[in-house]
């Protein structure tokens, strides 16, 4: 790269491990992401851990790897307060989040590196790369495959009206995202603090931002699922109902696009993954059975009656499972539990 290179002074990219008491496994994740070759950056955040030596394991790794390694102790604020740090402390051109419980393919990272660094080299890197993801279902040591095809178009960069239609387990989530630095910074995106779930505001928010897409077709996050205390356990999902609306109250104000990104497949898409986020809260409000969960769910359809009357109506012809959550009546509302559980062995979501 030449002196005069616009992104000479920056590493190719941050990637971001938030880690709250992860000693006992934030080890296999560093170690992963540390396969990659390249100029990368890795930022722990120590979220306020006092359970295990995460801190001391977190300080280890940065007098081992001083070039590469950077690390922000911070009391603690939740995932999305630690993503947001890293953020602030970014000097890579991209920016990607892996959880201290995940890991990364060594020869899929490598390939997405070297693909970032053609990008970086062009003078034009895209705002956004999109690789698969597989969930490893440890309780039943099956594994399963979220690939993109027939949706993105692969190994070629791409527009908004160039994609196709996605099924309900083919969203762009977070351990999908590569994004580019500069665009989450300029889209403002944040997220609440001692909030879980804002990794869906983290992939929703930022996306009218970006205007070029990269869909590499490689298996290069594996995405953890079995211990108990984990958020997408549903009993713990159903525990934090009133975190999961505070996303879903987020979601529904940025579901409408800014001027000047009034992009039709753009906003069909965001409006469907908008409809699975309520979908989901309408269930799990139904599952955690109080009158207080009963409140938050009507409170959340008013939310959208008040932000777009038509929202409610567009997001059923887009996707049928809000209408299958929201059936009125307790008859009603067994059937739409009763749908929610159909879906959730289909598409092995928790």
């Amino acid at each position: 790269m030449t002196d005069d290179h616009p992104y000479r002074q920056q590493k190719e990219i941050t990637f971001v491990v938030p880690c709250y008491n992860s000693a006992e496994y934030m080890d296999h994740c560093i170690d992963s992401i540390l396969h990659g070759r390249g100029d990368i950056e890795i930022i722990i955040v120590n979220d306020g851990s006092t359970k295990d030596d995460t801190a001391a394991k977190a300080d280890e790794w940065a007098e081992k790897y001083p070039e590469i390694i950077k690390v922000i102790h911070q009391e603690n604020k939740g995932h999305g307060g630690a993503v947001m740090a890293g953020l602030r402390a970014a000097s890579g051109v991209y920016f990607k989040v892996v959880d201290s419980d995940d890991w990364l393919d060594p020869v899929a990272l490598n390939l997405m590196l070297s693909k970032l660094r053609h990008f970086i080299h062009s003078g034009s890197p895209v705002d956004l790369v999109i690789a698969n993801y597989v969930y490893e279902h440890t309780n039943t040591g099956t594994q399963k495959v979220i690939r993109y095809r027939h949706f993105l178009p692969q190994n070629r960069v791409f527009t908004w009206n160039e994609m196709g239609f996605s099924t309900p387990g083919q969203n762009i989530l977070m351990h999908a995202a590569t994004y580019r630095t500069q665009v989450l910074r300029d889209s403002g995106m944040d997220m609440p603090e001692h909030t879980f779930y804002v990794d869906n505001i983290f992939v929703y928010v930022p996306l009218p931002s970006v205007q070029t897409l990269y869909y590499l077709p490689v298996n290069l996050y594996r995405y953890f699922i079995g211990r108990e205390d984990q958020s997408v356990n549903e009993k713990v999902q159903i525990s934090r109902l009133d975190q999961q609306m505070r996303v879903t109250d987020i979601m529904i104000e940025a579901h409408k696009l800014p001027e000047g990104a009034g992009n039709r497949t753009l906003a069909g898409y965001m409006e469907q993954y908008l409809g699975l986020i309520m979908a989901a809260s309408s269930t799990f409000a139904l599952l955690e059975g109080t009158s207080k969960g009963l409140k938050m769910r009507k409170e959340m359809w008013e939310h959208v009656d008040r932000v777009d009357p038509l929202l409610k109506a567009r997001l059923g012809l887009r996707q049928p499972l809000v209408l299958a959550a929201n059936l009125p009546g307790p008859i009603g509302r067994r059937v739409s539990v009763a749908l929610f559980r159909m879906a959730q062995r289909l598409y092995k979501f928790s």
